[in-house]
C-alpha cells in the first residue's frame, strides 16, 4: 500500500492525504476522517523517517508521568494516546519514580515534538529546564502555579467541598480529613474544601492528619485513632488508598462502614467500586484532563499564541455503600 492508495480509497488528493498524514492544520476535518478511515482500512503504514523529514519534527510526544499504580494515570493516558494516535504522533513515556533520578531523558528537541507532564515530581526543576531548552509542554494535575505555562488541573476545592457536605447533609458533625503528603497542593486544596464546608454549617475539624498515598497509611492512622479513642462518626479521606485502609482498620476491630462510621475517598480507582461496602468517592474527570492537554499541546507545537491559562475541570461526587446517615445514640 501507498499513499496513491490511500488517496483512491478516500476519494481525496494526494496532496490532502499528504497532509493529513504530515499532520497540518489546513485540512477539513470531514477530509481528515475521510483519510483516517482509509489508511485504518487499507493498514497503511507512513513511513515516520520521510515524515518526520518532511516536517522537520519527530513525531513523537513524550509524557512523563511517576508512576504506573494508579488508575487515574492509566485512564489519563490511555486519552492521550488514542488522542495523539489520532493526530498521526507515537506516545513515548517516561516514568520517573524518585527525585533523584536526574533530568528527564525525554527533554531533548531530536527526540519529542513536546511534552506533557502528569503529576510531576520535580515539578519547577522540569519547567525550568522544558523552557530553557524551548520545548513545547503542558502540565496536568501540577501543584505549583505557573503563570506563563498552560496546565489543566481539577479542582479539588470543590471535591473536598463536596465530599464534606455530603456528609454534613447525612448529619455528621464530627468529621475527619486524612490527606495525602502536605507537600501537594492538591492535598491543601481538598483540605480547604473540607474546612470551608464545616465553617459554612457551623462547624470544626473533627482532626485532621497527613500520610502517604497507600492503603497502609489509611490503616495506620485508623488504628492510632482507635487506641487513642478519637473516632468520628464520618472520615473524608482525600485518596481512595488512604480510605480502603481505614475501612480495613475499622473492619479488625468491629466497627462497621457505614452503620457506626461513613468513610468517603478521592479519585475513584478502578477498583473501589467492586469491593463491599462500595466507597463513596470523587472522581476526578482524567479523559477530559487528557483531551485538553493534547488540544493545548498541539496548538503550541503548530506555533499558535496562547495565554499561559490555567483550564480547572470539575470533578464529580459519586455516592455509593460506604457512607449513611448518623446513627443516633
Amino acid at each position: 500500500m501507498n499513499i496513491h492508495d490511500v488517496a483512491k480509497k478516500s476519494g481525496l488528493s494526494v496532496v490532502t492525504v499528504s497532509r493529513v498524514i504530515n499532520n497540518s492544520p489546513s485540512v477539513r476535518e470531514g477530509n481528515r476522517r475521510k483519510v483516517l478511515s482509509a489508511i485504518e482500512e487499507l493498514n497503511y503504514q507512513p513511513n515516520s523517517a520521510a515524515r518526520s523529514l518532511v516536517r522537520g519534527k519527530t513525531g513523537v510526544i513524550g509524557m512523563s508521568i511517576t508512576n504506573f499504580n494508579d488508575s487515574f494515570y492509566d485512564r489519563v493516558i490511555r486519552v492521550v494516546n488514542r488522542k495523539l494516535a489520532e493526530q498521526g504522533y507515537f506516545l513515548a513515556l517516561s516514568i520517573t519514580e524518585n527525585e533523584d533520578e536526574g533530568v528527564n531523558f525525554l527533554f531533548q528537541k531530536d527526540r519529542v515534538d513536546g511534552i506533557i507532564l502528569l503529576s510531576p515530581i520535580e515539578e519547577k526543576e522540569y519547567v525550568e529546564e522544558l523552557k530553557r531548552k524551548n520545548i513545547p509542554f503542558v502540565l496536568l494535575d501540577n501543584q505549583l502555579q505557573h503563570e506563563d505555562v498552560p496546565s489543566v488541573v481539577v479542582d479539588n476545592y470543590q471535591g473536598g467541598y463536596e465530599a464534606t457536605k455530603h456528609l454534613i447533609g447525612l448529619g455528621h458533625t464530627q468529621i475527619a480529613y486524612i490527606g495525602g503528603p502536605s507537600v501537594f497542593l492538591s492535598v491543601a486544596e481538598r483540605k480547604r474544601g473540607y474546612v470551608q464546608a464545616l465553617d459554612e454549617a457551623g462547624l470544626t475539624p473533627f482532626g485532621t492528619e497527613y500520610c502517604g498515598f497507600t492503603v497502609s497509611s489509611g490503616y495506620e492512622v485508623a488504628k492510632r485513632w482507635i487506641r487513642e479513642d478519637k473516632l468520628p462518626t464520618a472520615i473524608f479521606s482525600g485518596d481512595d488508598f488512604i480510605a480502603l485502609g481505614v475501612v480495613q482498620a475499622l473492619r479488625e476491630e468491629g466497627i462497621l462502614v457505614p452503620q457506626d462510621i461513613s468513610v468517603v475517598g478521592f479519585d475513584d480507582q478502578q477498583f473501589v467500586g467492586e469491593f463491599y461496602p462500595r466507597l463513596t468517592t470523587v472522581r476526578q474527570p482524567e479523559a477530559q484532563m487528557g483531551s485538553i492537554g493534547v488540544d493545548l499541546l498541539m496548538k503550541l507545537i503548530n506555533g499558535e499564541v496562547m495565554p499561559a491559562v490555567v483550564t480547572k475541570l470539575a470533578p464529580q461526587l459519586l455516592v455509593r455503600e460506604s457512607t449513611a446517615s448518623v446513627r443516633l445514640t
